[in-house]
């Protein structure tokens, strides 16, 4: 999922919990500019997904219109979906290399790094049977941001 794509489901999902909340809020959980949530939001508005409603003298209060909710619902259906493919191509290349391990008559493997890859490679051991120790004598898987190396 494209990084503005991903703001946008996390601003609809923010203002969905909280229609008064300030753009200065949403800056600081996103973690960026206030314009740029205000850039967003303009877009947002334009494209007929946000309208935005005076509350008070100075305060303003956003509401998602339908369209807005069935983008929210694709946005989340694709972020799924993005997730689990990425979970399928992380346990895969995580078997392969436990299957070379299990070749070799490894049952035990070292894992360095951390992270929902290392979380993944974890599991997809636990379910092949092959014991994660602290030995520095078993074979070492080796997570590199999305990379997992086998070192034996």
């Amino acid at each position: 999922m494209q990084k503005e794509t991903q703001r946008e489901l996390t601003l609809l999902e923010q203002i969905e919990q909280d229609p008064d909340i300030t753009q200065a809020s949403l800056a600081t959980q996103l973690g960026v500019a206030v314009g740029t949530v205000n850039w967003h939001i303009k877009r947002m508005i334009e494209k007929g997904i946000v309208k935005v409603e005076r509350a008070q003298r100075r305060k303003l209060r956003y509401i998602i219109t339908p369209e807005g909710i069935a983008l929210r619902a694709k946005l989340t259906v694709d972020f799924i979906e993005q997730s689990f493919n990425l979970y399928r191509r992380i346990r895969s290349r995580a078997q392969k290399h436990l299957e070379t391990l299990n070749e070799k008559g490894y049952e035990t493997v070292r894992i360095s790094g951390n992270g929902e890859v290392a979380e993944i490679c974890r599991l997809t051991c636990l379910e092949e049977g092959i014991a994660v120790v602290d030995d520095p004598s078993a074979p070492l898987l080796e997570i590199n941001g999305m990379k997992i190396l086998l070192k034996i």
